[in-house]
């Protein structure tokens, strides 16, 4: 197949059957691999969809405007992406909690890093960051701030992106839909466009331990992609019908068991999202059908859940939250079977 150039790569991911994952179970789960798009992740979508709608519109001009936009990684790498496609600056402002990784990739696509360090009331830094942004957008010639957090192309451009894709590749009616949430807008998105075709589907939303997304207190937590210190202008919780919440520990391993199950080197959200469906199923009475998504690649998460010494740490802080009701009970020490699952060279 020959496309015009990467963003037309964008989209019509797969949807694969975990049923090696999930092999204790009567239940289906179905998973989209969002990590199958070009920049690596499902923010290509959003990315893609708005700097387009943008420059549609004349409020975004190629070679004239300067992007700007907080980002944990990847929606800074599609947006860099993009920008390089259509001659325009970007600036995204990250935090300590980046991976090193995710900020060579970005500054290795031209894009400018600005870099906070003041954590916010609530021990985050996402409040700092869009502080930050607000204040560029005013005094860098040109400013242009995306405002993923509150622009509602984020969400729709998972309706017309994948909520389209998944009403043409499922063959039946789900039950449950589980996605983890930040900004919301993929869940959103997915969630509206689903619903339409099947009504009676629950939408779970999977929270991290720590975030205050759903009025829990903060409390420190390390995987990015999942969970918020401030609560975003896109989320509607009366859209959502259950919240399950889930750890680092928790997340790390099961995008473990994906890699020695499916053979998925799939990034820390998507742990966090079989992490809940696993929670999901242990509530279920009956056999039931459910549909989770994969939102990025676990290269970039070599040095947190797929290193045993971050993993461990990760163990502690569980096992220090036991007494929060968000925790339900002790978990073992780190199976052996799943601290190999990595060449010898990803450890450190």
């Amino acid at each position: 197949m020959l496309v015009k150039d990467f963003s037309d790569c964008v989209g019509n991911t797969p949807v694969v059957r975990l049923d090696r994952f999930f092999d204790y179970s009567y239940s289906e789960v179905l998973a989209k691999l969002e990590l199958m798009n070009p920049g690596g992740s499902v923010k290509d979508r959003p990315a893609k969809y708005i700097i387009e709608k943008l420059i549609e519109s004349g409020k975004l001009i190629p070679n004239l405007h300067h992007v700007i936009e907080s980002s944990s990684g990847n929606l800074a790498i599609a947006l860099a992406m993009q920008c390089r496609r259509f001659n325009l600056q970007f600036t995204c402002v990250v935090d300590p909690k980046i991976s090193p990784l995710n900020l060579k990739i970005i500054e290795s696509l031209g894009a400018n890093i600005d870099m906070v360090t003041e954590k916010d009331l609530n021990g985050g830094y996402l409040d700092t960051r869009i502080n930050r942004v607000q204040h560029l957008e005013q005094h860098v010639p040109n400013g242009f701030w995306v405002n993923q957090y509150a622009n509602p192309m984020n969400w729709q451009s998972h309706y017309d992106g994948e909520g389209e894709e998944l009403i043409k590749q499922l063959s039946d009616p789900v039950d449950y839909l589980v996605m983890g949430v930040s900004t919301s807008g993929t869940l959103l998105g997915i969630s509206r466009r689903l619903k339409e075709a099947y009504p009676k589907m629950k939408v779970v939303a999977v929270d991290a331990v720590g975030s205050v997304l759903f009025n829990n207190k903060p409390s420190p937590r390390e995987l990015p992609g999942i969970g918020a210190s401030r609560v975003p202008a896109l989320l509607k919780t009366d859209e959502i019908d259950q919240v399950i919440h889930v750890d680092d520990y928790e997340s790390a391993l099961a995008c473990r068991r994906l890699v020695t199950k499916e053979g998925i080197l799939a990034g820390g959200s998507s742990g966090s999202a079989l992490a809940a469906v696993q929670k999901l199923l242990a509530q279920q009475k009956t056999p039931c059908k459910i549909l989770t998504l994969l939102p990025d690649r676990g290269e970039r998460y070599l040095d947190m859940v797929y290193d045993n010494v971050w993993v461990e740490s990760a163990r502690q802080r569980h096992l220090s939250s036991l007494e929060s009701s968000e925790v339900l009970k002790p978990t073992p020490p780190l199976p052996a079977e799943l601290t190999q699952v990595q060449p010898e060279a990803i450890s450190h």
